[in-house]
């Protein structure tokens, strides 16, 4: 019994004919006068006629396996958005009305920024301009548009791996900081072709994680001269980028300092690393506030949590009521390589401990509209914690990266103008605007725009 045709005619004869030049490439001549016979070939199809379909078929090989590849990748995606749907989670109402608080990371990045020689270490985003910074064991920086996803600038000076990175500065002078292993800090100016400007000397060992301290001076919340730095000699230090002196050394980690994070204000830092605690310092005096103590592993990356944020922590903390919106470090985040992020109030009580990483945790950031917290880690996922929600894991990016994730960074608010006289950005009514105002400010100047970095050699840039 034949079986019915799959192909017609004409299909057929296009397919013979292809089988029959590839026959020809391959030298199987013996073969090819067998086919042609069996295949009932014309005599018309000559060497100049099968000239025309060689490399037919190969095409058509290759590009069915592609194809497959794509119908996988696509069916993937599929099922991750009808998940979404399913659970109802932001992300899929996001679609409907584009709300800025609700956005969050969706594979695949908008761009696969590759340079890097050596494993990603860091990101910083540039306050005004679409420059994006990225710090490498390969010793460089190297400086893109995120917008374009093109290389602007590789920036050279460091003698070992850079390990930190960070724009800021004073007020209409942004300046860009690194630290290395090479026990150096480095300012390099964006306005002068990132020379680098000054080489601050001090620390006695590798310098893990560098800020800028934000002034917190009416109508600049964001500027500031002091620099704070923590290392691998188990100090903090804070220096005056515009003298280059070290103004203050912190003591008090028993070991390696991983990460440090100033609150908005300026007034308060926290520093977390290998003693496996957490530390609230004043900022002004250098005295510790208090200690975080209950992960079991070193404690990789900080983070103090915005007073956009407050209302949500605040009934995750079980308050009645949340702390007032000018108040600092009411809020702190750590992740650490016991794979757990801890939520805690500014006083050292744990409050929650969120558990889905699958290997360190490398990154935290607080979501600029308030509502969630995201984290980074070598499981190669993005998580996103709503913050609302008990903190539940309502989002993960799986493979984010082909490699562990070092990085993560949230593009900053649309600068406005702030009025002089009281400071918008941090949430105090500023000439009695009320509450309502502000909160639509604040949305209008968020940027659905992360970078992250990795091991892969990558930096990723996800936006909405």
């Amino acid at each position: 019994m034949s079986t019915p045709a799959i192909l017609t005619d004409r299909q057929a004869e296009e397919l013979n004919k292809a089988i029959l030049a590839y026959l020809g490439v391959i030298h199987a001549t013996n073969t090819a006068a067998a086919f042609r016979d069996e295949g009932k070939i014309a005599p018309s199809f000559d060497d100049a006629t099968r000239k025309k379909y060689e490399g037919l078929l190969e095409k058509k090989w290759t590009s069915v396996v592609r194809l497959q590849k794509k119908v996988l990748e696509l069916e993937q995606r599929n099922q991750t958005l009808q998940t979404e749907l399913d659970s109802g989670t932001p992300t899929s109402l996001l679609r409907k009305n584009q709300d800025p608080t609700s956005w969050l990371p969706r594979a695949p990045a908008r761009h696969t920024l590759q340079s890097h020689r050596q494993p990603v270490t860091c990101v910083a985003f540039h306050p005004i301009f679409s420059s994006l910074a990225s710090g490498s064991e390969d010793t460089t920086i190297k400086v893109w548009d995120w917008e374009l996803g093109e290389l602007e600038r590789t920036v050279k000076g460091h003698t070992k791996g850079v390990l930190d990175v960070d724009f800021g500065g004073p007020r209409g002078g942004t300046l860009l900081a690194s630290c290395s292993s090479d026990m150096t800090i480095k300012l390099w100016d964006p306005s002068d072709e990132y020379k680098n400007i000054r080489t601050l000397p001090g620390h006695d060992h590798s310098v893990s994680a560098i800020r800028f301290v934000p002034s917190g001076a009416a109508g600049s919340p964001s500027s500031g001269n002091l620099l704070v730095s923590a290392s691998r000699d188990k100090t903090l230090r804070v220096w005056d980028v515009t003298t280059g002196y070290c103004v203050k050394t912190i003591r008090g980690h028993a070991d390696w300092v991983r990460d440090v994070s100033p609150s908005f204000d300026g007034r308060w830092l926290v520093s977390a690393g290998n003693d496996q605690t957490a530390r609230l310092w004043d900022a002004g005096s250098g005295e510790a506030r208090c200690t975080f103590v209950g992960h079991e592993h070193t404690i990789e990356c900080v983070a103090i949590a915005p007073p956009v944020c407050y209302s949500g922590l605040a009934s995750l903390a079980g308050l009645k009521k949340a702390p007032p919106l000018s108040s600092s470090a009411e809020f702190i985040a750590t992740g650490s390589r016991d794979k757990t992020i801890k939520i805690w109030d500014g006083r050292g009580t744990l409050i929650k401990t969120l558990v889905g990483h699958d290997n360190w945790v490398r990154g935290l950031n607080f979501h600029p509209g308030g509502k969630y917290l995201l984290s980074v880690s070598d499981d190669k996922t993005i998580r996103c914690w709503d913050l609302t929600q008990e903190g539940r894991c309502v989002k993960t990016v799986e493979d984010a990266h082909g490699h562990f994730v070092s990085c993560i960074r949230w593009a900053p608010n649309v600068v406005k103008d702030v009025p002089v006289n009281g400071d918008a950005s941090n949430g105090t009514p500023v000439n009695g605007i009320t509450k309502k105002k502000e909160e639509e400010a604040a949305r209008a100047g968020i940027r659905c725009v992360i970078a992250t970095g990795s091991v892969d050699l990558n930096v990723r840039v996800f936006a909405s």
